[in-house]
């Protein structure tokens, strides 16, 4: 069977940075405004008086401590308490495309590739900045790349779905190589005023070259053993922002049309799911889980990391046998495992193994089990 491999990665790293601390000062700035309008409702019991946050308890809570965004001052404006990022002009780049590139030009020049080698482009995130034209075809415009491109969304299991995507078109000679850029502006979607959620996410773009390993002049690069993709239905995670919004006015500016989840039912329900889908994955494949060298995890929650690589390991793991982000980079949907595998793999010898797993909202989850070439 012919050898499929991720010769390239590449990580956008936004340039404004938000610590705990600066989000907390803004969250409750906001709140005791929020309650000193509605003081009188809450003392009669008609509004609940909202709770101020924290930079402990956002830590002790998801091991994040801060994040970087695409606008700042928005973000932390409690008027407005969202980024601000203009609408750029039809004949301007996309913003989406924009971080894609970034991303992209890294992952080309770490796997010796010029735009001229890759024959489709696949964008794979959790928000897309419209409908169409597909940004991966704007993606594969700036960047001079013939051949097809397409966007799709698994949520934070975009990834890893796009990667194996990539490899059965590779190794059915659709293409000789092909791009998978993961651009997220979580910030976008995700709701400043929910004391639950409001620290989770930061913006990011990475970006994955997979090609024939026969084609590859990278050192390092990783042969994709196998890969292994699931989804469940649930609605614990859930946007309900979409174009038939306008047909239901009643419903414009409601919170399910930002990012909402039922964080407790999904810790239950998600990391079993997850845990049990990596085992049988290695069961499958002949493979013991002490096997693993490192494994680069959707970087969610550490807590549910954690989780994870015990019931996986049957230990508790090392710290960099699965690297996290979190501290750094904060939830970035389907790019945070890239993440971490770009950051936390050239450490690696010849013929160690690691596998890449992402999850999220579906419920989805992808594995992809790697071994590292010369």
């Amino acid at each position: 069977m012919t050898k499929i491999v991720i010769s390239g990665t590449g990580v956008f790293t936004p340039p404004h940075a938000i610590s705990n601390a600066e989000l907390v000062d803004s969250f409750n700035s906001y709140v005791r405004s929020h309650n000193e309008a509605h003081a009188e409702a809450i003392a009669a019991g008609e509004v609940e008086a909202l709770q101020e946050s924290s930079a402990e308890f956002i830590c002790k809570a998801s091991g994040i401590e801060a994040r970087y965004v695409m606008n700042k001052s928005g973000i932390l404006d409690p008027e407005i308490m969202a980024p601000r990022l203009p609408q750029r002009a039809n004949d301007e780049p996309s913003y989406l495309a924009e971080m894609a590139v970034a991303a992209a030009h890294k992952a080309l020049a770490r796997a010796n590739k010029t735009p001229a080698d890759i024959d489709a482009v696949i964008v794979a995130c959790s928000n897309l900045e419209r409908p169409y034209p597909a940004i991966a075809v704007e993606v594969q415009e700036l960047l001079g790349i013939e051949g097809f491109g397409f966007d799709m969304n698994v949520a934070c299991s975009s990834a890893t779905f796009g990667i194996q995507a990539a490899a059965d078109m590779v190794r059915a000679g659709h293409a000789r190589a092909i791009l998978v850029v993961d651009p997220e502006i979580c910030t976008g979607h995700l709701n400043f005023r929910d004391r639950d959620s409001h620290f989770i996410f930061g913006d990011v773009a990475t970006a994955i070259i997979v090609e024939r390993a026969e084609t590859c002049t990278a050192k390092g690069a990783w042969e994709i053993i196998s890969t292994r993709l699931s989804t469940k239905f649930s609605n614990n995670i859930r946007n309900n922002f979409g174009f038939l919004n306008r047909a239901a006015p009643e419903g414009i500016g409601a919170k399910d049309k930002l990012f909402v989840q039922e964080g407790r039912k999904v810790f239950r329900e998600v990391v079993p799911m997850v845990a049990q889908l990596i085992l049988d994955h290695l069961s499958a494949e002949g493979l013991e889980p002490a096997s693993l060298k490192r494994m680069w995890l959707h970087q969610a929650n550490k807590g549910m990391n954690d989780f994870i690589g015990r019931k996986v390991l049957g230990r508790e793991p090392a710290p960099m046998e699965q690297p996290n982000i979190l501290q750094e980079y904060a939830n970035t949907s389907s790019a945070g495992s890239i993440i971490a595998f770009s950051k936390f793999s050239e450490d690696l010898s010849e013929g160690d193994l690691g596998l890449i797993c992402s999850f999220g909202a579906g419920y989805s989850a992808g594995n992809v089990i790697l071994r590292k070439q010369a």
